[in-house]
């Protein structure tokens, strides 16, 4: 998920409480569009020692450790399980009164911010809550192949440039811009909504869009009018990423609304899933999908977004994957374009093929993060790839320089060769 444009709001307090460390600190991130996503770390200091844990909307508590506060200035580790591995980070602070103001190191390429938290109480953290039970399936039977995508998907994903912010009128302009500047005649043929267009389900558990998006079904006609396809997004846990309603447990009836709306194409990325879900599930969690959607009553191309994990390119085509992500969340930076597209791929080519294809992430070609020269690396290496090339920027703003990129027929050609054969080093 990328370029997540953040603000921080906190409960006011009062009276303003002690100025040490020890004791519950809150903060609260605020989105654009109105979600938020709590941060708690409870603390306890003895002497230089820090000890606690830190616990937030979408994640289990973990503990802290090698925690030190020296003067003003803190600092610690934590650990979080990472689909059965364990992923430390190391955090830096600064304690000011009644504000301690984290330093959250990024994953993937992103920058390292600011987390302002707020004091709420001063009672020492108790024991470290107990995780929450998960959910163990048994092995799921092979999901039989869709027939589609016998080339790698080309089109258009929302959440590079716009996140939380697409909208109807933003996925119009897009589907004119891609008839008009010849990406559709190029092979760009889907329109993709990611994450952010959920509402809340009706009575009946039915989902339903949010303000953003009056009317789906409206929306996939006027994109089919253009002669293009639509995409969507879920999640099979609780929540999307971006904390919207996810599929969980609703499988079959998302699939037959999205069936019902003419969608196209959905991408399934896995988030809270882990708050329900044992990992070791996650191959019989997304062949419930999959046959949800082959049974839905419309061919839907399948796009698996789990970050590579459990060797999906493994397991990806016999849950009626059409596409699986091999890694994680691609920025627009030529360290994590390069690591993604150079060193990850390696050793995937044999499972790369007609109707299923290895997955490095969208394009991050004109965004602005890296040069031209980059951005021609990046076209040509996802070609030869053999990789789904949805582009991620804003095509009513796109430079000639960068459209030239995008629409050089001879370099996608490789990608779409219909052997389907992935290039190897």
């Amino acid at each position: 998920m990328n370029k997540l444009s953040i603000a921080f709001f906190f409960l006011s307090l009062a009276p303003v409480l002690s100025a040490g460390p020890t004791g519950h600190w809150l903060a609260t991130q605020a989105f654009p569009d109105g979600q938020t996503r709590e941060t708690s770390l409870w603390l306890k200091a003895d002497g230089d020692t820090l000890t606690g844990y830190m616990s937030s909307s979408n994640q289990d508590a973990a503990p802290l450790s090698n925690g030190k506060i020296i003067g003003g200035e803190i600092s610690f580790s934590g650990v979080r399980d990472n689909f059965g591995e364990e992923r430390k980070t190391d955090y830096t602070g600064t304690l000011t009164n009644d504000t301690l103001t984290l330093h959250m190191p990024g994953f993937g390429g992103r920058r390292v911010r600011e987390m302002p938290f707020k004091q709420v109480s001063t009672e020492p953290p108790g024991a470290l809550p107990a995780p929450k039970p998960k959910i163990s399936l048994p092995p799921a039977a092979d999901v039989p192949s869709n027939g589609l995508a016998k080339t790698p998907p080309m089109g258009w994903n929302s959440w590079n440039k716009f996140a939380r912010l697409v909208s109807d009128k933003v996925v119009r302009e897009t589907a004119d811009a891609m008839v008009k500047n010849g990406m559709k005649d190029a092979g760009y043929i889907y329109v993709n909504i990611d994450d952010a267009w959920q509402g809340t389900r009706d009575a009946q558990g039915n989902i339903r869009p949010n303000e953003k998006f009056p009317d789906m079904k409206a929306l996939a006609d006027y994109i089919h009018s253009k002669g293009l396809k639509i995409g969507i997004y879920s999640s099979p846990g609780p929540k999307t990423c971006a904390n919207y309603e996810g599929s969980f447990q609703h499988e079959e009836q998302d699939a037959k609304t999205f069936a019902a709306w003419k969608i196209d194409y959905i991408k399934y990325d896995w988030c809270s899933a882990s708050q329900v879900y044992d990992y070791h599930s996650m191959q019989a969690v997304y062949a419930k999908m999959g046959r949800a959607l082959l049974h839905s009553g419309r061919p839907i191309v399948f796009s698996l977004c789990q970050y590579g994990v459990l060797k999906s390119e493994t397991w990806g085509a016999k849950v009626g994957g059409n596409s699986w992500r091999t890694t994680g969340d691609i920025r627009d930076t030529w360290e994590s374009m390069s690591h993604i597209g150079f060193d990850q791929q390696l050793a995937l080519a044999a499972y790369a093929g007609p109707g299923h294809w290895n997955d490095p992430d969208m394009l991050e070609i004109g965004n602005g993060g890296m040069t031209t020269t980059e951005y021609r690396t990046h076209m040509s290496l996802w070609s030869l790839l053999a990789a789904p090339l949805l582009a991620g920027n804003d095509l009513n703003s796109a430079s000639p320089e960068i459209m030239s990129i995008l629409l050089n027929k001879e370099v996608s050609a490789i990608d779409q060769d219909p052997l389907g054969k992935q290039a190897k080093r």
